[in-house]
């Protein structure tokens, strides 16, 4: 069983993608993968400082992500830019990380992934699970949790499909409107059910 775990920005897809994990799930965190390939030494790490410039590196030589994210936020041309030199990268090693867990014999693999529905990655999956909070409290996390004005929030927050649009797409809903405990009660028992299923798959 692959699942596709995704949500809107601060909607609390985190939350959910730990407990899973902690319950037995195999996480591929796209957010990790999207680290690695950006790594100096990487062919993705020489396209982006060339497109950019070394304005976007930070003194040891990495790059910046705050840096690049005050770019790519800005403008939807450079977005569109980064994302054609990392998506197909990110997605590769995405499929090469499933194939590993499968040859191992996981019975449950979550691709945690933000733009799971805006790349396609849905169509790679069993079932899609979807983090929903409220638009309010998404600029409300967003600017706790980065330090960010109304502004940029609510710049960073249209970048990405309305989370009532994913909701749409959605083989299951986590609610994260609410407290922490009702988000992980509802995660626990959403993983019974995929382990379930994850179990009738492999003929057990």
């Amino acid at each position: 069983m692959i699942a596709g775990l995704t949500g809107g920005i601060a909607t609390g897809k985190s939350l959910v993608a730990d407990e899973l994990r902690r319950l037995g799930a195999a996480v591929i965190d796209a957010d990790r993968v999207a680290r690695e390939v950006v790594e100096p030494g990487r062919p993705a790490f020489d396209e982006i400082v060339k497109e950019f410039g070394p304005g976007i590196l930070k003194p040891d030589g990495a790059i910046d992500r705050k840096a690049l994210g005050r770019i790519v936020f800005s403008d939807p041309a450079a977005r569109e830019k980064l994302n054609a030199i990392t998506h197909p990268r990110i997605r590769e090693r995405i499929k090469e990380e499933t194939e590993r867990l499968m040859s191992e014999g996981a019975l449950l693999i979550v691709l945690d992934v933000a733009l799971l529905i805006e790349t396609g990655v849905r169509y790679e999956v069993d079932k899609i699970i979807v983090v929903f909070a409220e638009n309010s409290q998404q600029i409300e996390r967003l600017m706790e949790r980065d330090s960010l004005t109304r502004e940029e929030a609510l710049k960073r927050l249209s970048c990405q499909m309305d989370i009532n649009e994913k909701v749409k797409y959605a083989d299951y809903v986590i609610d994260n409107s609410g407290s922490k405990d009702r988000t992980i009660e509802q995660t626990r028992a959403l993983f019974s059910e995929l382990d379930g299923l994850g179990n009738i798959k492999k003929g057990t």
